[in-house]
């Protein structure tokens, strides 16, 4: 370093972390996401599905990943893209079979990927034949206990329960009309009114679960991810809660919010543990769980419940050094503290792509999506360049990393969509105010000349695929060996041969506070968050995050150096 650095630099987070103990595959595992509606559609009608998966599985082999993670397949109406589930033991027409499911299995599972099942256990999809029979049954009566059902306020019974608002927007709750005609009790959905919620205090809800966990370990299934993992119990009394009006509405900035992380939640993840530990071959357990620090979602993952939890803290900090150096920090104190490892992740299908998330011209509207009229519009090249290095440093932090599909193409969030073509129901329930997830949701691209830029044979597509995508297609991506896929296919490959997942992390002091510097292994990582070039120290470069000559870091780039 020269002096004028010297003076200029400020001392990074101190501190030597070990991870926990231990040797099961998911503790160290990259983890890939698929969207099944938009990985690859085998049978032309706009879709994805299973037998698409099953022939794109060597495309994911090829990058080096460990594991797959799909999102929810079962049967339903479709109303959230199958997060309301009308049959836990099918698979929906759209998406194939269940023969088409096992094909896949086998041959994921003979390239060596194992296959994470999304599981969705806060809530139905109001056409489940549980609720179906909840609606002509009587108040009080068995049927009505498996969901949350309560008599309204005032003197007819008109006004909801209480005052709580839904996840997509409108009321938290909606009234039925009784088996005669007449006005009745009303129901709770912190979702959807598709999506009435399962009363987890009901014994009987807690066994159709155990039911449905062991059907899927029976076919040979790796674990599952858990969606809204922090939402089964709600506060007793169901008091009157108002959110902060810029508050996360997954309840990922407030401690207390009576349907998110109440107490009584870990009993049931205990009982997840136990089913899961019946099977051999460390089937893991994934909490989708937004909650407001690395110490809250560690609760989640102690040593009886589940075994890993999805870091959103980390997901949500801003491309800026410092708070950056501060979440991993205590992520990789929290979780192993309570024998778990740290995951990473900076994309999924409901948040805005990480390509165009971290160079918004404005504040991230985070949870609302993006639009041709949003305030905040993505800067591209720049926001690619921010997107290469987060990656190349988050696949270097020791633990399990997830990626989600097309990340690893560069892809950024699709903002020009329709209004016609929109199908978020936040898109709805909010009267258009705010855009929802479609953006993150497109089919992605696999062959730059080809209908539906190879998604399928016939050009059909559930939602449109914007022009410049032919750019990022996998076939043009591949043949170039500066692109973002050839980035990933490196990241991927160093990170297994130099044991990454498993080394210990050590800050390194003596570089200026717009900088990340640490070692994992042999591998020592620069990542310049600033805006001026900065030296590197010694080393030969392993990867580079953009290309550059001399021994001068650009800005919003990132490096691994191991021994010259």
């Amino acid at each position: 370093m020269t002096s004028t650095q010297d003076a200029a630099t400020a001392a990074a987070a101190p501190g030597t972390f070990a991870p926990a103990p231990g040797d099961e595959w998911w503790r160290t595992a990259v983890i890939y996401q698929i969207y099944p509606r938009s990985f690859a559609d085998s049978d032309g009608d706009g879709i994805g599905d299973l037998p698409g998966i099953t022939a794109r599985l060597d495309s994911l082999a090829d990058l080096g990943v460990d594991a797959i993670w799909l999102s929810p397949f079962m049967v339903s109406p479709q109303k959230d893209a199958g997060y309301d589930v009308a049959d836990y033991c099918d698979v929906d027409p759209i998406f194939g079979t269940l023969a088409d499911f096992d094909a896949m299995l086998a041959r994921a599972h003979g390239l060596g990927i194992r296959v994470i099942v999304d599981l969705v256990p806060n809530h139905s999809s109001d056409q489940h034949t549980w609720f179906q029979q909840a609606l002509a049954s009587p108040p009080g009566s068995p049927e009505r206990a498996r969901y949350i059902f309560r008599d309204g306020r005032g003197e007819n019974g008109d006004l909801p329960p209480n005052n709580w608002e839904s996840v997509f927007g409108g009321p938290m709750w909606d009234r039925v009309t009784e088996p005669d005609g007449t006005p009745g009790q009303w129901y709770l959905h912190i979702f959807d009114s598709s999506q009435p919620d399962f009363d987890w205090t009901n014994p009987e809800v807690r066994e159709q679960f155990r039911s449905v966990l062991r059907f899927w370990l029976d076919r040979g299934v790796d674990g599952f991810r858990i969606d809204v993992a922090h939402g089964l119990i709600k506060k007793d009394g169901l008091p009157d809660y108002t959110p902060p009006a810029d508050g996360d509405s997954m309840g990922g900035d407030d401690d207390d919010v009576p349907y998110w992380g109440q107490p009584g939640v870990h009993d049931v993840w205990r009982d997840w543990h136990e089913v899961a530990a019946e099977y051999d071959g460390d089937r893991a357990l994934c909490a989708e769980a937004w909650l407001p620090t690395p110490d809250k979602t560690a609760l989640w993952v102690r040593p009886d419940e589940l075994h890993q939890a999805f870091n959103f803290p980390y997901l949500t900090t801003e491309w800026d050094a410092a708070p950056l150096r501060t979440i991993i920090t205590e992520s990789l104190r929290a979780f192993p503290a309570v024998g778990a490892p740290s995951t990473w992740v900076l994309s999924n299908h409901d948040v805005i792509r990480h390509a165009s998330r971290l160079a918004l011209s404005g504040e991230s509207p985070q949870g609302e999506g993006i639009g041709p009229l949003s305030a905040a519009q993505p800067i591209p090249e720049l926001g690619l360049r921010r997107a290469r290095a987060a990656s190349t440093v988050m696949l270097a932090l020791p633990g399990s990393a997830y990626v989600y599909q097309g990340e690893e193409l560069g892809l950024p969030e699709a903002v020009d969509i329709p209004d016609s073509a929109r199908q978020d129901p936040t898109w709805f329930r909010t009267k258009h105010e705010k855009y929802g997830r479609d953006g993150c949701r497109v089919p992605i691209p696999w062959e730059a000349s080809a209908p539906a830029f190879g998604f399928n044979a016939t050009g059909a597509s559930w939602l449109p695929q914007p022009a410049s995508w032919a750019e990022h297609a996998r076939d043009v991506e591949s043949r170039d060996p500066e692109s973002t896929l050839s980035l990933y296919r490196q990241l991927l490959a160093e990170r297994r041969a130099h044991g990454l997942g498993s080394a210990t992390f050590t800050w390194l002091d003596g570089f200026p506070a717009t900088v990340l510097a640490f070692r994992v292994d042999d591998v020592t990582v620069i990542a310049n968050l600033g805006d001026s070039a900065v030296a590197l120290p010694d080393g030969r470069i392993l990867i580079a995050s953009e290309g550059f000559t001399g021994r001068e870091l650009p800005a919003d780039t990132a490096v691994w150096l191991v021994a010259s």
